[in-house]
């Protein structure tokens, strides 16, 4: 049986940790290789870069920064933003990542993700969908840009499309939530964690451990995602980890 795994998610901007709410209301917060060795030293199961800043110049900001962390930590590297090509694919890889985090270009280019696949491997693609709910109404969308652009896309049929594209998992964000920290969107993760068979990320609102709980027993993620709970309060993923197997969720032991 697969153990739940517990993945600190870093936002970046030219070169720096940022902190967001429902993807606005940007803040610095600190350096993201210092946050990478403090997360090493707790032993965390991953760790996840989302560069939300494009171009030439940040990218290879974004290159030195995988690398340092690929050099001193020893958890699994994923690495999102702007990844629309296969050398894309390649420079982050080369730098010391070990998956990608595709978003946009897995709904634009769809070619593009079946070729990913082939090249480099089911497990080293990871797709994001950012959904949020329609202004006024129940119903779910996919976002892409930074979740500023609505698609016409009903996540679930997005995530049962990629997994056809033989990708490894999906990390899903419900925008609504991001950064407010009063837990996930049960109803969206449970409902792409039952379409899909690949394993399923949660992201976005963890305020305290129990979220984390909710979102694997009633949500079916097999794995939990989070930012701002390991940020700004005193709970850590130590911590977590702990409580997740006081509650026979399994998770990996220190």
């Amino acid at each position: 049986m697969l153990k739940t795994r517990l993945i600190p998610i870093l936002l970046l901007k030219k070169g720096r940790m940022v902190k967001t709410k429902q993807f606005s209301s940007l803040r610095d917060v600190g350096d993201p290789i210092t946050s990478a060795k403090i997360y090493n030293y707790q032993t965390v199961d991953e760790l996840v870069f989302l560069d939300i800043e494009k171009g030439e110049h940040n990218q290879q900001i974004l290159y030195d920064i995988i690398s340092k962390v690929a050099e001193e930590c020893f958890m699994p590297l994923t690495v999102g933003g702007g990844i629309r090509t296969i050398q894309d694919i390649r420079q982050i890889l080369s730098a010391g990542a070990d998956k990608v985090s595709i978003n946009t270009a897995a709904i634009e280019n769809p070619d593009f993700i079946k070729e990913a696949v082939n090249i480099f491997g089911s497990s080293t693609i990871v797709i994001s969908i950012d959904v949020k709910k329609e202004e006024g109404s129940e119903e779910y969308k996919v976002y892409v840009g930074n979740g500023k652009m609505s698609t016409s896309l009903n996540p679930v049929d997005l995530a049962k499309r990629v997994e056809k594209l033989g990708v490894g998992e999906i990390l899903i964000t419900s925008i609504d939530q991001e950064g407010t920290m009063e837990g996930y969107d049960i109803n969206l993760i449970k409902s792409i964690s039952e379409a899909v068979s690949i394993p399923v990320i949660a992201h976005g609102g963890a305020g305290k451990l129990d979220d984390f709980r909710s979102a694997i027993i009633e949500g079916g993620a097999t794995a939990i995602a989070a930012a701002s709970i390991f940020h700004f309060t005193d709970q850590s993923p130590i911590k977590a980890r702990s409580y997740l197997q006081y509650h026979n969720i399994n998770v990996r032991k220190e």
